[in-house]
């Protein structure tokens, strides 16, 4: 049975409008496939696994689909309403070098409403070279396809010399136009104004339908929403384990151990739930690249992913009773970091620890290395919005506690000097990581802490002492007890680069921050579950059904 249908029976011939599916809001995600500048004036659709395809719309309160009607064809078109060019099989909305065929925007509507859309279909099969329409609620019947409105409104009086009542209809900013695919042949044309979209829930024969769409496999059905004179947003609406499916073989290697693919499906499917940055402006609550996480559909799933997902189906990182942010990177470079050292919101689950497990195995391109002249530092940085002159010396000015950049300096040749932290530290030098260091470039000074000679180049790892016991230093003034009694630990000044530029070396691949992917699998090689993989990785959360 289709994953979207609580009940289902096709009877074509009733006059009731079905809603053939109910899973619950909760169960479904709306996934931004073409959208903003990427929408399609265009999309198709062919049958892979299935046959058919229910026409409606997705109820945006409950996440269900109403079907409005069915139609038989293994291949069919959406497209923004207007005049459509037919050339080499592809729909175009303005005349190409070589057009084969039209299918024009305007159309002879029957004053008649009908009950059903089967109804409506099959008074157009009546006429002839007509079809069923969903126009503001009200089933319609529409007839021709003409490229201007004289053309329609001459074909108006042949129609009244049969007995059919009706007027030109043109084309709409808010309407899609159904067709059998590279032909001009109109199926269906859906206009709510805007406040329902065409929805495409493909048949899948008594089991999962799978679809073609722009080259890839997809689950679940298709939503069309189309602004005002715009092209046609396309949203995929599907079950949120077989989104899961199409996340997983984009995301880790398929050929990694099962317990490693299982702590991913886990990951993806907990951030999926989370998201709702794209709500608001395209409403849908992820998109398909690296900004929420690639998804691509089946092409690419295998037998052991989708046995991941399914061995963990409804399965979520959960803390205090609510979702976790199951943030993922492909190695931390021997230490993950707590969020607030990468962004800004701390987050109890998001905690940096060291990481044995790395280096247990073989990673590629684990450990590199950059140079930078001065002159491409200061290119750079002015490049990024930074006010600098001539850059004369860079270094690491502080670490986290777990070892990893957390602040750099940079001094130009006027003594004039530009602080980045956090996350800046890796995307301003484009570094592959947030675990390196930097050599070359010079000092901020050594905080000396003993007489003999012992220096820090930073706090960050050292310790106090208090009544309470020894406990790590967390920042602000530091100060040192002496014979002459308290005084502010002071830092010398800092030491230009010698030489003409920096070298950085670091490990690691990613912003650190959650679950280490190749130090999952890792731990999956060592016998570890997935359960133990995303303990590690995320502080106290819980694993439950969502």
């Amino acid at each position: 049975m289709n994953k979207f249908l609580r009940t289902f029976f096709l009877c074509m011939l009733t006059a009731v409008t079905l809603t053939v599916s109910a899973r619950a809001a909760e169960d479904t995600l709306r996934v931004g496939l073409n959208y903003g500048g990427s929408a399609l004036y265009s999309a198709n659709l062919q049958n892979f696994q299935g046959s058919g395809y229910y026409l409606g719309w997705f109820d945006e309160s409950t996440g269900d689909f109403v079907q409005a009607g069915y139609l038989e064809e293994e291949k069919i078109s959406m497209t923004a309403d207007g005049t459509i060019y037919i050339s080499g099989g592809s729909y175009y909305a303005s005349r190409p070098g070589r057009v084969d065929a039209t299918a024009g925007g305007y159309h002879f509507q029957l004053d008649e409403f009908f009950p059903t859309f089967e109804e409506a279909r099959q008074t157009a099969e009546r006429i002839g070279d007509a079809f069923p329409a969903l126009i503001n609620n009200q089933y319609r019947v529409r007839a021709g396809s003409f490229t201007s409105r004289e053309e329609a409104e001459a074909a108006a009086a042949t129609y009244a010399t049969y007995g059919y009542t009706g007027a030109v209809s043109s084309p709409s900013a808010t309407a899609v136009t159904v067709t059998v695919t590279t032909t001009s042949t109109i199926l269906f044309q859906f206009d709510c104004s805007g406040a329902k979209s065409l929805g495409v829930v493909p048949d899948g024969g008594g089991g999962k339908a799978l679809t073609w769409f722009r080259g890839y496999k997809w689950y679940g059905g298709f939503e069309y929403r189309r602004s005002t004179g715009g092209n046609l947003n396309v949203i995929n609406v599907v079950d949120v384990d077989d989104y899961v499916k199409g996340v997983l073989p984009y995301e880790m290697s398929p050929a990694w151990p099962l317990e490693a693919l299982k702590a991913q499906a886990v990951c993806a499917r907990t951030y999926a739930l989370l998201q709702t940055k794209h709500r608001d402006s395209y409403r849908f609550d992820v998109c398909t690249t690296t900004d929420c996480q690639v998804y691509q559909g089946a092409n690419q799933a295998s037998a052991l992913t989708d046995r991941a997902v399914e061995e963990t189906a409804g399965m979520a990182a959960m803390y205090g009773g609510k979702y976790a942010e199951t943030y993922y990177y492909a190695s931390n470079g021997g230490a993950s970091e707590s969020s607030e050292n990468v962004w800004s919101m701390p987050l109890p689950y998001l905690v940096g620890k060291e990481d044995p497990y790395e280096g247990t195995i073989s990673i590629p391109d684990y450990v590199y290395t950059m140079t930078y002249s001065y002159s491409q530092l200061s290119a750079l940085l002015k490049s990024k919005g930074y006010s600098i002159g001539t850059v004369s010396s860079a270094y690491v000015s502080r670490t986290t506690p777990t070892g990893n950049v957390a602040e750099i300096t940079f001094r130009d040749t006027a003594g004039k000097t530009v602080v980045i932290t956090k996350e800046a530290c890796r995307s301003v030098l484009e570094t592959k990581s947030m675990r390196f260091t930097i050599s070359g470039g010079g000092s901020g000074g050594s905080w000396q802490v003993n007489p003999s000679g012992g220096a820090l180049s930073s706090l960050s790892g050292a310790y106090t002492v208090t009544a309470s016991g020894v406990s790590a230093y967390e920042g602000g003034d530091a100060y040192v007890i002496t014979a002459s009694g308290v005084s502010r630990l002071q830092k010398p000044p800092a030491v230009s680069g010698s030489g003409s530029g920096i070298t950085i070396s670091g490990t690691g691949w990613g912003h650190g921050v959650g679950m280490s992917q190749y130090g999952a699998k890792a731990m999956a090689e060592l016998g570890r579950t997935y359960e133990e993989i995303l303990h590690f990785y995320f502080t106290g959360i819980t694993i439950g059904s969502v």
